[in-house]
This record gives C-alpha cells, sequence and structure tokens, in this order.
C-alpha cells in the first residue's frame, strides 16, 4: 500500500512511492451525494455522473487539493451536518470534474507494479495450493472490493481453474443486484462458472422468527450468507468434506479486525477452509485508481454516498451510512429491497411495539435495537427453557419442542434407551443417565447425580445445547453447514442425523448451541454493577499519575501536586489493580514486582489490568463493547441502564 498526495492538476489523488502503513480511505464523491446532503444549496456543479466532483476522506470534502467542506453527525431520522470551510471555485463558478484520465496516467507506472505483484502472487499461490484444495472461488459481494479481486484472479488464473459464488443474503440494495447481474453476464463471456447462493428462508421469515440481529448479535451473517455458501459449495463438489480456498475482497483497511489478517488463513471465516485475500494489504485510493484504469463497474450506491456496500440494514453499520440508506432505499418497488421493510421488524419484535412515539424515534433513531445481548429488548420472546438443581440432579424443563431430541442427542455421545423413559449415555469413559417424560407437549429431562468434576461440566453443557437445540431450531441450516462431514440434513421440515455421526460436536459452535435460543435467551436474575459506575468520578485516572506513582511510591503521596479527589481515585485505582492492599497505601507482593518493571512497561500494565478486569466497571466493558465498533454516547447509555440500579450516568 503506497501513500497518496492529492493532486491540485487533476482534483485526484497521486500515489507515492512511499510505503504506508495507514490510510484515510479516500472515495470519489459525485453529485448525487452532494445532493443527497445538500450542498446544491450553496454550490454549483454540474447534475451530472460521469466522473466524480470531489473526494472524501471520512467526513471532510476535498476538492483540488483543499478541504472545502465537512458533515457531523447524522442518524436514522437525523441528517448530517453541512459544515462549509471555503469555497470551491471562486464567486460561486460550476465545479469541475476530477480528470480521470490525466489522474490514471499520473499513477500508471506505480500502478502497474502493484497490480502485476498481485497477480502473481495469487498465481503462485494457487500454483502452491492447487493439490490441497478442491476448489477454488472468488467470494463476490457487488461492492467495490470484490469487483477488483475478482478482476485480479481472472487475470492471474485460467478461467475453468476458479468459480464466482454471490452469497445472497437477500437484504442487499438494488444497486447490488445490478452489479450482480452484469458480472453474472459478463462470466458467462469469459466462461467462468458463476453461482448464487441463498438461504430457504427469506429474512421476513428469520427476523420475525429469531429476532433482528444486534451487535452482539449478528446470527443474519451465519444463517443468510456463510451456511448456503458452503452447503452450495459442498452440492458443487459433491463432496461433504470439500476443501476450498475463498479468494476474498477483504482490505486491512476496512477494520481494526481486518487490519489483524493474514493474507492466507484457514478455518478463521468457514471451519475446514482456505481464506485468501489478494488485495489485503491496498489502500482504497489504489483500489479506485485500479477501477478507473480498467473502466471496471462501479456499484451505482457508492456514487449516491454510501462508503460500502453492505447490507440494506446492519446493526454494525455507521449512523450516517444509516442515514443514507434511509433517503435511498427507505421505499422501494420491491418491499425486502427496502430500509423501511426491515425496521418495520424492528419496530413489531421488539419493546419498540410498546414504546410512545418520542421514545420510539430515540430507540430508532439511535439504534438503541442494536444494542441486545439477549431477549430483554424482544416484544415477546420465547421463555421455554428452564433449568434448576434438585440436589444433585439437573432437571430441564422445555414448554415445546421444535425438532427431535432423539437426534441431536445423537451428538453427544454412545445412547442407550434401557426404557421407555430412561436413556444412558456413555461419553469419556463415563455412564450417565437421563429420565425423561412428556406432558401435553411439555418435555422433562432429569440428569442424575452430576457432580462439578470437569467431565461432569463438559457433560451438563452438552446436554444443555442439545436440548437448546430441540427447542429453539428452525432448521436454518448453521448446524447443518458446521458438520464436516454432513452427517446433519435439514431438507424442508425434514430433520435428521445420520447413526455415523462421529461426536466431533461441531454443530456446538453456536453461542447457546443456537442461533435461536441466543437471541431468546432470558436472563434469570440481572447482575448489577456494584457501587457507583462513577467510581472514579468525573476525573477519572491519567495515566501519568500512575507512572509517576510507580517511580516515587511511598514518597509520592506527600508531595505529588494532585487534589483530594484525584489523589483518592489513583489509590483506589491501584486498589484495584492489584499494586496496594485493600484500603491501604501498603505495596502487594504485585505491586512491589510492578514497581520494579516501571510505568512504561507493557507487561506491567498487562498484569494490573489482569485485576483490573475483575472489577464493575472493567469487566462490563470488556464483555458488552465490541471493540472494532464506534458507539455514540447515547448507545452506551442504553446499554449502561440494563446493568445500572438507577445510578446516573
Amino acid at each position: 500500500m503506497y501513500q497518496y498526495i492529492w493532486d491540485e492538476e487533476t482534483g485526484g489523488s497521486l500515489l507515492i512511492t512511499e510505503i504506508s502503513k495507514f490510510s484515510k480511505e479516500p472515495r470519489p464523491v459525485y453529485y448525487r451525494e452532494l445532493d443527497i446532503l445538500g450542498f446544491d444549496k450553496y454550490w454549483n456543479y454540474p447534475k451530472d455522473d460521469r466522473a466524480p466532483l470531489m473526494w472524501a476522506e471520512a467526513n471532510n470534502y476535498i476538492y483540488f487539493g483543499r478541504t472545502v467542506a465537512k458533515t457531523k453527525g447524522g442518524s436514522l431520522y437525523t441528517a448530517p451536518e453541512i459544515i462549509l470551510l471555503e469555497d470551491p471555485e471562486p464567486d460561486g463558478g460550476e465545479l469541475r470534474f476530477v480528470d480521470i484520465e490525466r489522474m490514471v496516467a499520473k499513477n500508471a507506472e506505480i500502478m502497474e507494479t502493484l497490480t502485476q505483484e498481485t497477480i502473481r502472487n495469487v498465481y503462485n499461490t494457487y500454483k502452491k495450493y492447487q493439490k490441497k484444495v478442491d476448489l477454488f472461488y472468488v467470494a463476490f459481494s457487488g461492492g467495490k472490493d470484490s469487483v477488483v479481486a475478482l478482476d485480479i484472479v481472472q487475470r492471474a488464473l485460467p478461467h475453468d481453474n476458479f468459480v464466482v459464488l454471490f452469497g445472497d443474503t437477500q437484504m442487499e440494495f438494488s444497486d447490488t443486484y445490478d452489479v450482480v447481474d452484469k458480472i453474472q453476464k459478463w462470466c458467462e463471456v469469459e466462461k467462468i462458472r458463476f453461482y448464487r447462493s441463498k438461504s430457504k428462508y427469506t429474512p421476513e421469515f428469520t427476523w420475525n422468527a429469531i429476532g433482528p440481529p444486534a451487535q452482539k448479535m449478528r446470527w443474519c451473517c451465519s444463517v443468510h450468507k456463510t451456511a448456503p455458501q458452503i452447503l452450495l459449495l459442498r452440492e458443487l463438489t459433491k463432496n461433504p468434506h470439500f476443501r476450498g480456498m475463498a479468494m476474498m475482497g477483504v482490505r486491512a483497511d476496512e477494520s481494526v479486525t481486518r487490519s489483524r489478517y493474514e493474507e492466507l488463513n484457514f478455518g478463521t471465516k468457514h471451519q475446514g477452509q482456505y481464506n485468501y485475500y489478494p488485495i489485503l494489504n491496498w489502500s482504497s485510493t489504489e483500489l479506485f485508481i485500479y477501477i478507473y484504469m480498467n473502466k471496471l463497474i462501479i456499484n451505482e450506491t457508492y456514487k449516491k454516498g454510501n462508503s460500502r456496500a453492505g447490507c440494506l440494514v446492519c446493526p454494525m453499520e455507521a449512523d450516517k451510512n444509516t442515514w443514507f440508506k434511509s433517503q435511498l432505499y427507505s421505499e422501494t418497488p420491491e418491499p425486502s429491497c427496502s430500509t423501511s421493510f426491515f425496521y418495520n421488524i424492528v419496530k413489531e419484535k421488539t419493546v419498540a411495539k410498546e414504546l410512545s412515539a418520542d421514545n420510539l424515534h430515540d430507540f430508532m433513531d439511535v439504534g438503541i435495537w442494536k444494542t441486545r445481548y439477549d431477549s430483554s429488548k424482544l416484544y415477546a420472546p420465547l421463555d421455554i427453557f428452564h433449568e434448576e438443581y434438585v440436589g444433585s440432579d439437573l432437571k430441564i424443563t422445555i414448554d415445546r419442542l421444535s425438532t427431535d431430541w432423539h437426534e441431536w442427542i445423537k451428538t453427544v455421545g454412545d445412547i442407550n434407551y434401557i426404557s421407555h423413559n430412561t436413556l444412558r449415555i456413555y461419553v469419556n469413559e463415563k455412564e450417565y443417565t437421563i429420565t425423561y417424560s412428556e406432558d401435553n407437549n411439555r418435555y422433562v429431562f432429569v440428569l442424575k447425580n452430576v457432580s462439578n468434576e470437569q467431565k461432569d461440566i463438559y457433560f451438563v453443557s452438552w446436554i444443555k445445547t442439545v436440548l437448546r437445540k430441540s427447542a429453539f431450531c428452525i432448521r436454518c441450516q448453521v448446524c447443518e453447514a458446521n458438520c464436516p462431514n454432513g452427517y446433519i440434513h435439514m431438507h424442508n421440515n425434514s430433520f435428521c442425523i445420520d447413526d455415523k455421526c462421529v461426536k466431533c460436536k461441531k454443530c456446538y459452535n453456536v453461542d447457546q448451541g443456537c442461533v435461536v435460543a441466543a437471541s431468546h435467551r432470558v436472563q434469570k436474575e440481572r447482575k448489577k454493577m456494584k457501587g457507583s459506575p462513577n467510581q472514579y468520578t468525573n476525573l477519572g485516572v491519567k495515566y501519568s499519575w500512575v507512572v509517576d506513582y510507580l517511580s516515587q511510591t511511598d514518597s509520592f503521596w506527600d508531595n505529588n501536586g494532585l487534589g483530594s479527589k484525584m489523589t483518592t481515585n489513583l489509590k483506589k485505582f491501584l486498589q484495584h489493580a492489584g499494586v496496594l492492599k485493600e484500603k491501604s497505601t501498603d505495596l502487594t507482593k504485585l505491586g512491589e514486582l510492578i514497581v520494579t518493571m516501571g510505568g512504561e512497561s507493557v507487561v506491567a500494565w498487562a498484569l494490573m489490568l489482569c485485576n483490573l478486569v475483575y472489577t464493575p466497571q472493567f469487566y462490563w466493558w470488556l464483555t458488552h463493547i465490541d471493540f472494532n465498533h464506534v458507539y455514540s454516547p447515547k448507545e452506551i447509555e442504553e446499554l449502561l441502564s440494563d446493568q445500572l440500579s438507577g445510578a446516573p450516568i
């Protein structure tokens, strides 16, 4: 990835030979984005999208090398605020197009080097893994990254040696489907096999049955993308054990998580499959220059202001993107291609159904619905799974079953039905007894004499998993796709598990054992934070205070220049970190070790954090915050509201 500078001559970007470690992800801006934001009230520009008029870096709008405006905020119902910095053209003159042809020419040499290097890497990877992989395929999404990745791969490999697979979530932009249709026709001309996969269920069904997805409950990816792709590839290869290599348009600059990816990895996205990211280290600058240079198709959604071409409604999207989508896709000829369609489900399936007009506005506008991590924000959760200990026996009661528990229990161990209501399971060199009964479709299972030994803990966990599956399963096929041997079969309304099941328990690799169970999980007792959430008051604790203390220790308390509240906060922090003894300024054994390391030591801070994570505040952040998502204060407040006992935020 090369660094870039803004080129005042062409209005575009100019790559320079220095290697960059960070990119602001610049993107071209067309007239339709300016119109949607309302820039037409201030600027004069041609209503023509044959070329971009400027570029954007995050919220900054750059015209021929100058930042002329920026936007602030934006949410579902609230338009981003326009902040004008300077006139793009003197005296309100008409804006000029970016000179794409000259920009491409000026970047041709560097781009040719980058392109040939990437093509060579793709070919070498293909040759290296040719005998280890059953099928090479380009995972195509219709976005800019997958368009470039596909073009690179088709230049590197023979066209009959890979396929293109579009994972249709059935929640895509209408503009994305236009791109996919055109690419499919192009593949037909180029003799490249093109396939589409999609869930047997519509999003309308899954959103209603499972509940709207959320930041901590992104079941939509596995149900509507991953599982259908894996199942289709098994069908194509006629091999449940197939080993595929997905060549994907993933780039490190897209997120913190992706910045840690390796160019080639095994099993990180799809169990038992290779994932290869040929353009991992490309920047968006290089990506768009390549697109213009090779006259590749551009998804129209980018020209309308969307920075990404993902699903219509996504719990992980930025607030500004939410607003753009609501303006562009709220009403479409095809209802399921409209944002309104999904937001209406949110309003019906969550507590939004009971809110006043003002509270409903906040619930939707701020995206409070995205913050749930159990059933607490669902309107009518399925509270059908109950467990309790009776002495040393575990009693599990299920109010109704959706699939046959006799099938799911095959995955635990060797089963022996010794009577009409008793079975024994042999697993981990130990035999367990379970009794079961049914009364008016209410099922009771009793696990006899379970202890807190490691083997029993594992066994109890497995039984809970299979019984949750039995209670909640809607045959979404995630478990079927997770089974590496193809022993789980969910076709139409039928469900069975082959008696040859090897008990690998890969089908358990779902939160709560089932995406529906996880979504409808009912917290028996909501644990509250002990003490005030503002435990260190509004002052907090500064890094420099800790460093100064560790360099001075005892003498620090007599002469540190801190106020009384600051000193109190620091003492409390050091006690929580295990450096000081409780309610004392005496060092602990760990504290003595940390002092020898000093406050600049990463290891010292790691040791302190190991203790701090057990304090209510730190533990809450660890378990409730997705570190790859930018939260608004309102979202944090809503997440905290479930944990606080009326304490002010």
